[in-house]
């Protein structure tokens, strides 16, 4: 009797130390499964911080092109106005040359004028076509419109003050004066009705 007790509690403990080692197989394999998980939310979690990183260095670049690239854009915004009075002088000395004195002052201005302009030019700054050219409002502004029947509407007739690219930047605007069809008259003010003579006679 006692053999098959001894018996049957060897078989007990062979069963405990069975579900025992297979408990611990299975806890290895659950540690490695989530030490994983874990390894890959770490590994995205470091794609979004480059992705970021990279974009920030994109935009930090942009910016410092930016500055770069436009550094003198106040200084030469306010340097128009020179020129614009440069344009006046030489505009308005047309047929106000009495001597040879004023044709040389009116030269001499002139040459300035260009080699101003020439030096801007160096920098990136260029005038802005106007006269003849279709009125563009993202570039001219428009202050008066001509009425003639000789051109399409909305062509530029007259600069009224240069406007200046600044490489492809808009600097400052073109005043400008654009062309517009005249309204056709009505009927009534371009003719009398038929009888109407007769009938104030």
């Amino acid at each position: 009797m006692e053999e098959i007790k001894k018996d049957i509690s060897n078989e007990q403990e062979k069963e405990e130390l069975s579900y025992e080692g297979s408990a611990l197989e299975d806890k290895p394999r659950d540690v490695v499964e989530n030490l994983q998980n874990e390894l890959n939310q770490q590994k995205e979690k470091y794609l979004r911080l480059y992705a970021e990183f990279e974009n920030y260095k994109r935009m930090v670049q942009k910016e410092r092109e930016e500055l770069i690239n436009y550094a003198n854009e106040k200084l030469i915004k306010d340097l128009l106005p020179v020129i614009d009075n440069f344009e006046l002088a030489i505009k308005h000395s047309v047929g106000e040359l009495n001597s040879s004195w004023l044709e040389s002052m009116k030269q001499g201005i002139e040459n300035t004028l260009k080699e101003f302009l020439r030096i801007l030019e160096k920098y990136g700054v260029k005038p802005i076509e106007t006269v003849g050219q279709l009125f563009n409002p993202e570039v001219h502004h428009a202050v008066s419109t001509f009425e003639t029947e000789d051109m399409d509407d909305n062509i530029i007739v007259e600069e009224l003050r240069k406007g200046y690219l600044y490489k492809d930047k808009l600097l400052r605007e073109p005043l400008v004066t654009v062309s517009k069809k005249p309204k056709p008259s009505s009927e009534s003010e371009t003719s009398h009705p038929s009888g109407a003579e007769d009938e104030k006679n």
